[in-house]
């Protein structure tokens, strides 16, 4: 897609199809299943963006517009009944996403424009004329090849051809290329051939060669209509029985080049858009870092967000010189910044940055004498000389690998960024500077306007490390300063930031992985897989992917015969569920099968990475992310343990692959019980939700009896699943569809069981109400430690967004509290074992897993079960479940 060769000078309007593009970024993505926690699906938000963010940052136009559909009548309805008549229903999960889309064009200060009546097509026909009639370059964006018609010396169309990345470039000599026409007798072309996607009917008999064939030879469809009587054979007479449809085709499909656009082509420009706005719709969005930071590395600054950059004076330490410099430093805070690889259980430190209130230095810990290398390790260990870092475990876990340690942390500015918004997914330090301090992660000019403090590369690379160490030392008084105005002073100080020394040793540690084992259950999980395809073929009678949706749809609903499942694009879905309901409704064994396939083939590849994550020291260290869930979880990744699955035999049976390690006796896991449903208990006060907890039952067996009306010892299986489903479903904002799908019984049913249940537990329904009457008031929730969950979208004139604000509103504060006390209880616990050989290993949602050293076990266990009951004082006691075995699966309980 080579960009063409514009007149440098002259102007662009770059003009898209909004509702096009949109369309073919949710099909692109669909597969994706992109949505937020709370349901919002994005998929043409994300692609949108995404293809946006691409086109800006490679096209650099002067001027921008996106231009939509109405959902009125356009004249071309009026004109013909049957326009666009043959179009599917919009899909349920695209709905509401043109707004979000809408949303962050405003917020991007991008014009959008729609006039009743017109489609997108006109208007940007429209606008295209006016722009090359002003001596513009114009480079239109769309699906629809109508617009190839628009194409001239200064008028280019990009035209997606596959997804959302890939276009083709249509100038005049491509429109030839590609069609065999000009641009100006592609209209005449497409009234032949007639538009499926519009509904305008074809010629029978008569395809695109033909087509092309008579336009190329008679020069125009008026002259071929003129000379219809000279054309020979059935074609002709084909042609001459349709000769009036084809000219209402052509009427239809001329683009209005004088649509009432009330927009000046020199007004469509960006504004000066709002960083923080923007932040804000992406944080409810929840898209993610890559995105973001090409969004907004792609559209730049913009005044007066950022003023300038950081005054630098930059000291290069050499061998000899370090114990004086820092003997020499204030006692005030100062900023650092490391330069290294490292990650779990491994590091390497190549430079230091420390940045105080009289300037910054560098210096590289490979070059040190032993002095400096003493002086060094006292004043990075000293607890009463105060530090901020940013993101701060993976250069604590560099600084262990170098014999050397952090001490003193007073602020990591990643951490207090993500306190102040919890619901933003990445934390780049520039962007926080330009949020907080309103200046760019930049030196200023140096007199006689040189930007570079040094000649070489490795004086360039000390004076970058060092800027990043002195915006650190400026953003966390800024950061801390915001924290205090919210009230999450104490979070940061008593909980976060010491949680990050107790990750950094969790992941240092690791958890012991039994190499042939794991390659004995992925030869097995594997042996199953093929099984499986072996047994579809045979079912099937051929042999087809069982990794494509298309061969699926085939054999599924076409040889087959099955019930249709519901609809999409491509015919009709294969996914998971439907795969289920088509087990439930047919006796066929294929559906069955398939879902094994899958199963197995997500086992076999969850043992494949765990393989590959094992570590030469014969261990697997996790990655424990402190700073991406907004209700305070912690999560992991590479490997991902608290996505191995557990509620199935086989996935069960890949935990037994974590083993205890050399030199430790056992492993023992320790698991808060029902620590939401308590929460929920001690939050809304309901006396009949903690009477059943104290009434010694079994908790979901309990409710069920008062629920129900029944004796203890009368509720059966079924009742007790249903009102289990309920306990935890309302702590997570579970709706009453959501709740007849996990039971499998009509949304009339489901809404009438939770009609019941708060009958009996009325305290609980008047609590999740004012969960969310106080939200919508105050703009945020907050947990039992304070921490908060900011929910503009409570307000919101969109539903969908309303709605999905409802949803965490009611969600946050019992999730966000139960990570809160996950978090205190491995404090205390780690505090406790100092003294101890045994070691914390893992933290899997409300779980903790450690390794346990000979002698220890009576002990450990005790000190374990102690803090995590201790962590915080609840109406409902905390109650821990303790497990001991040599394996992870062993020590289960």
């Amino acid at each position: 897609m080579p960009k063409s060769e514009a007149t440098p000078t002259r102007p662009c309007l770059l003009l898209l199809d909004g509702h096009s593009l949109a369309y073919r970024a949710f099909y692109a993505l669909k597969d994706a299943n992109l949505m937020t926690t709370d349901g919002q699906h994005t998929e043409a938000v994300y692609g949108f963006t995404s293809m946006l963010a691409n086109i800006l940052r490679d096209e650099q136009p002067s001027h921008v517009a996106v231009c939509f559909d109405r959902s009125e009548p356009t004249f071309r309805h009026e004109a013909y009944d049957g326009y666009k008549a043959n179009r599917a229903e919009t899909p349920e999960d695209f709905r509401g996403q043109m707004q979000l889309i809408f949303e962050l064009l405003d917020a991007l200060r991008i014009p959008r424009l729609s006039v009743p009546g017109f489609e997108a097509d006109d208007l940007i026909a429209t606008l295209a004329t006016r722009a090359s009639a002003e001596d513009m370059n114009v480079l239109i964006v769309t699906g629809d090849r109508d617009a190839l018609q628009l194409v001239d010396d200064k008028v280019t169309v990009l035209m997606t051809r596959r997804g959302i990345s890939d276009m083709t470039r249509f100038t005049p000599g491509a429109v030839m290329e590609k069609y065999g026409l000009t641009p100006a007798q592609y209209p005449d072309f497409a009234a032949l051939r007639g538009d499926p996607s519009d509904n305008l009917p074809s010629i029978p008999s008569v395809g695109e060669k033909t087509a092309t064939k008579w336009i190329v030879e008679y020069g125009s469809l008026d002259e071929l209509v003129r000379r219809a009587d000279e054309v020979k054979g059935k074609v002709g007479d084909k042609l001459r029985e349709h000769l009036g449809q084809v000219i209402h085709n052509r009427m239809l499909t001329e683009l209005k080049r004088d649509a009432p656009v009330d927009a000046e082509v020199a007004a469509l420009t960006m504004g000066l858009w709002d960083r923080e706005e923007v932040n804000k719709l992406l944080d409810a969005l929840q898209i993610r870092g890559e995105l973001r930071e090409r969004l907004f590395k792609t559209l730049g600054t913009t005044e007066p967000e950022a003023g300038e950059g950081f005054e630098l004076e930059v000291t290069v330490l050499e061998p000899g010189q370090v114990a004086g410099w820092l003997a020499a430093l204030p006692e005030a805070r100062a900023g650092l910044a490391f330069k290294g690889v490292y990650g779990s259980g491994t590091g390497g430190l190549e430079g230091v940055a420390i940045a105080g209130p009289d300037g910054a230095a560098y210096l590289d810990p490979t070059r040190l004498t032993e002095e400096d290398e003493a002086a060094l390790a006292a004043w990075l260990a000293d607890e009463n000389r105060p530090k901020a870092v940013h993101d701060a475990k993976g250069p604590l876990l560099a600084l262990w690998a170098h014999g050397l340690d952090l001490r003193g942390l007073t602020c990591d500015t990643a951490l207090a960024a993500y306190l102040a918004m919890p619901g933003q997914r990445s934390f780049p330090l520039e962007d926080l500077v330009l949020r907080y301090l309103h200046r760019e992660l930049r030196a200023e000019s140096a007199p006689g306007g040189q930007t570079s403090l040094f000649e070489d590369a490795d004086e360039g690379a000390a004076r970058d490390l060092a800027l990043r160490a002195q915006a650190v030392c400026d953003l966390a008084d800024a950061l801390e300063a915001h924290l205090s105005k919210r009230g999450g002073t104490r979070l940061v100080t008593e909980v976060e930031l010491p949680l990050v020394r107790v990750l950094a040793q969790v992941e240092r540690a690791g958890i012991a992985a039994d190499r042939q084992y794991f390659a004995a259950l992925e030869a097995e999980f594997g042996a199953a897989v093929k099984q499986a395809v072996e047994a579809a073929h045979q079912a099937v009678g051929e042999q087809f992917n069982l990794g494509s949706p298309k061969q699926l749809q085939e054999i599924l609903f076409g040889k087959l015969g099955l019930p249709k499942t519901k609809k999409i694009k491509t015919g009709y879905t294969t996914d998971a569920d439907a795969l289920a309901w088509l087990a439930q409704q047919t006796d066929n064994e294929l559906p069955v099968i398939l879902l094994r396939h899958r199963d197995q083939t997500k086992l076999r590849t969850t043992v494949e990475g765990l393989i590959k994550e094992i570590a030469d020291d014969g261990r697997i260290h996790t990655t424990f992310n402190q700073i991406v869930a907004a209700t305070g979880r912690l999560s992991s990744e590479k490997p991902n343990l608290q996505n191995i699955p557990i509620r199935t035999v086989e996935g069960r049976r890949i935990r037994k692959g974590f083993v205890v390690g050399e030199g430790y006796d056992t492993l023992l896991t320790a698991d808060y019980s029902q620590i939401e449903l308590r929460i929920m208990a001690h939050l809304s006060r309901d006396e009949s939700l903690i009477s059943a907890f104290e009434s010694g039952h079994d908790f979901h067996q309990a409710t069920a009896s008062r629920v129900f009306d029944l004796p203890p010892e009368q509720v059966d299986a079924d009742l007790r699943a249903r009102i289990k489903a309920m306990n935890y479903g309302l702590a997570y904002g579970l709706s009453d569809f959501g709740l007849s799908g996990q039971l499998n019984i009509p949304v009339a049913e489901a809404r009438a069981l939770k009609e019941e249940y708060f009958e009996e537990f009325g305290g609980v329904r008047d609590y999740l109400e004012s969960i969310v009457a106080q939200a919508r008031k105050d703009g945020y929730t907050e947990t039992i430690l304070g921490r908060r969950r900011y929910l503009p979208d409570l307000t919101s004139d969109n539903r969908q967004r309303r709605e999905m604000a409802e949803r965490m509103a009611l969600n946050a504060p019992i999730q966000g509290s139960a990570a809160d006390i996950i978090k205190v209880a491995m404090l205390n616990v780690q505090k406790a074992i100092e003294g101890m050989r045994s070691r914390m290993l893992l933290q899997v949602h409300d779980e903790l897993v450690f390794e346990v050293a000979p002698g220890e076990l009576e002990e450990l266990t005790e000190v374990v079960r102690t803090q995590m009951c201790g962590a915080y004082d609840l109406s409902v006691p905390l109650e821990v479940s303790v497990g001991v075995g040599t394996t992870w699966e062993d020590a289960g309980h």
